[in-house]
């Protein structure tokens, strides 16, 4: 499955839905990225590819503070989508489209 490639994408987090812009670059099994939203871009690494499912963390400085958010997704075509922890302050679900 594709995963490259940038994608536009909407957290519903605790506090509303938020529209972010994620990047995602793989090399094997390995997956990096750029994820950025209102308050700035944060680039990753250390994510995995396993055939459509991807998964990785990366820090965000929210409304709460700096804290992690570790996200699964399933690449289906051009949509992508999955669950996404807000550190310690709850879970939420997100998806998008490439762009």
């Amino acid at each position: 499955m594709a995963v490259d490639g940038t994608w536009n994408i909407t957290l519903s987090t605790p506090m509303g839905d938020r529209p972010a812009q994620l990047t995602l670059k793989t090399d094997g099994n390995a997956l990096s990225g750029t994820f950025g939203s209102e308050r700035g871009s944060q680039e990753f690494s250390g994510g995995t590819v396993d055939g459509n499912t991807v998964t990785w963390k990366t820090m965000f400085s929210g409304a709460m503070g700096p804290m992690e958010l570790t996200f699964t997704g399933t690449v289906d075509g051009d949509t992508i989508g999955g669950t996404v922890q807000f550190g310690a302050f709850g879970s939420g679900t997100w998806k998008g489209t490439r762009a």
